[in-house]
């Protein structure tokens, strides 16, 4: 009786292990896929800034274009680290909240390398126009786009939009 047990009972298990084995690739598989299918698009926003006579910057996005690829670094910074004329570009979601963010470097001021006989040296530029861009990781939720200035007061609002 004992070895009709045993040899009942043995199968029994082996064959519970390989099944909980053959679950958890398939359960991975799938929790996998659901996280490429979000981030396999890339969106490029494309701005354009101007100053006026006082000097208070007016930005515009030219266009937005959605392509397929996943980005492999996604920028990130501390709000410690923004530097007056600094541009803070927001996708907002539609419940309101932030999705993602991204520091562009003051822009009508950008930081320019020479090269002279005694080496490398950098020199502020100063524009009255300027382009720059951004790019994010896609979402659907995604549904306005803002940026904003840094000064000495804090931070400015220049542009709002809805994509």
């Amino acid at each position: 009786m004992k070895k009709v047990f045993n040899i009942l009972i043995v199968p029994v298990f082996v064959l519970c292990s390989f099944q909980k084995e053959n679950e958890q690739p398939q359960n991975k598989k799938l929790h996998s896929e659901a996280i490429t299918a979000k981030s396999d698009r890339i969106i490029y926003l494309f701005f354009k800034a101007d100053k006026d006579q006082s000097g208070n910057a007016k930005v515009t996005l030219q266009s937005s274009k959605i392509a397929d690829g996943r980005l492999k670094h996604t920028s990130s910074f501390e709000r410690n680290e923004v530097r007056k004329g600094d541009l803070i570009i927001s996708l907002t979601g539609a419940g309101g909240k932030e999705v993602a963010q991204q520091l562009v470097r003051d822009p009508f001021n950008p930081e320019l390398e020479v090269y002279e006989k005694e080496g490398i040296t950098r020199h502020k530029a100063s524009l009255q126009n300027t382009e720059f861009s951004a790019r994010f990781s896609f979402s659907e939720n995604v549904q306005m786009v803002k940026v904003e200035k840094a000064t000495e007061d804090g931070v400015q609002l220049l542009f709002t939009q809805k994509l």
